[in-house]
């Protein structure tokens, strides 16, 4: 029986994580750090999935879920990441690739332009794109061709096809324009430098301008920092994506040091807590920014230890372009179709 306003007679249950268990996202992570679990099968087993061997829904997200819970415990499972994880590179829809080198905070030079220019020519890749995180893309790479991309370039993986962390687009800052007023390209190269190898649960861009003007458009970034003449204000939980969010502030500080240590814990903290796929606004949204900023600025220790957490969860993390056995990259699958 129907009353007005609605039926209030049952609670709303959880949301599944897919059809494969009746248990929530929040219910498989908590699991999974309280009982020690370590590998997919051990999961699914220890947690009655009722399909025993998963979907392309839950597989990625156990799989994120364990590696970030126990690094240096649980293995990576690239079969249960999508094709562009297990590729290293973006599947366009004509079934080429398309790779984007790093660049530490946008910034490049004449041998690594004069390298993309070769590899251009040599592999004959049709578009060369500017992106909008101050990278260059090449797009119509083939697949089989993509190993031997990766060697010319010499340049690390830009983790553009990645649940990682993407760019870290920067201004000029002091060290050029008149109205800077802190070293944003540093700092942005800094920041990038920390943290490129670092899985997330979703993507994760960050962007660092050197005066209030904000021309690296700080705003709508996951993690925003913008200088001032007193040092810097940080900003997270940005989004420019299909409906775009304003960043909320959450502190100011006075040093370089400060913006990484505190983005590092800010991100280790959503490493841990943020579901599979779920951005870092959606994630504030959930959590709220109180809970963020009691653990990443009000308490010191906290933030260290989270920053420490970080910094061995990817000391030592392989750059899969060029680190195939650690990477677990599958070779295989770069074979010519028909050789042998």
């Amino acid at each position: 029986m129907f009353t007005a306003g609605g039926d209030y007679s049952a609670a709303p249950k959880k949301k599944a994580m897919c059809g494969c268990t009746e248990l929530s996202h929040q219910d498989v992570r908590d699991a999974i750090f309280r009982d020690h679990l370590l590998s997919i099968p051990q999961t699914m087993q220890h947690l009655g999935w009722k399909t025993p061997n998963g979907c392309a829904s839950c597989r990625p997200a156990l799989n994120y879920y364990l590696i970030s819970s126990w690094p240096k415990e649980a293995q990576d499972d690239p079969q249960s990441r999508f094709i562009n994880e297990r590729a290293h590179a973006n599947i366009q829809k004509d079934g080429s690739y398309s790779v984007i080198p790093r660049m530490w905070g946008g910034e490049t030079s004449a041998a690594e332009l004069r390298r993309i220019a070769d590899v251009v020519d040599k592999y004959r890749i049709p578009t060369v794109k500017v992106t909008g995180g101050q990278r260059i893309d090449l797009l119509g790479v083939k697949k089989e061709d993509l190993p031997a991309v990766w060697r010319d370039l010499d340049m690390p993986s830009g983790h553009a096809y990645a649940k990682a962390l993407r760019t870290v687009k920067t201004c000029v800052g002091s060290e050029w324009c008149r109205m800077g007023t802190q070293d944003s390209t540093q700092l942005g190269k800094d920041l990038e430098r920390a943290m490129w190898r670092m899985y997330a649960p979703h993507k994760v861009k960050f962007a660092v301008s050197g005066c209030p003007r904000n021309c690296a458009e700080s705003g709508i970034k996951d993690v925003g920092v913008i200088g001032v003449d007193s040092g810097w204000e940080l900003h997270v939980g940005g989004n420019g994506g299909i409906k775009p969010e304003v960043a909320q502030f959450l502190c100011k500080v006075k040093t370089a040091e400060e913006v990484i240590e505190i983005t590092g814990a800010f991100m280790q903290l959503y490493r841990r807590e943020g579901w599979y796929l779920e951005r870092t606004v959606h994630y504030l949204h959930r959590v709220g920014l109180d809970h963020v900023k009691k653990q990443v600025v009000d308490d010191v220790a906290r933030r260290r230890a989270l920053w420490a957490e970080l910094q061995f969860a990817l000391d030592g993390e392989p750059d899969p372009w060029f680190e195939f056995d650690k990477a677990r990259v599958d070779r295989r699958q770069f074979a010519a179709v028909g050789s042998e």
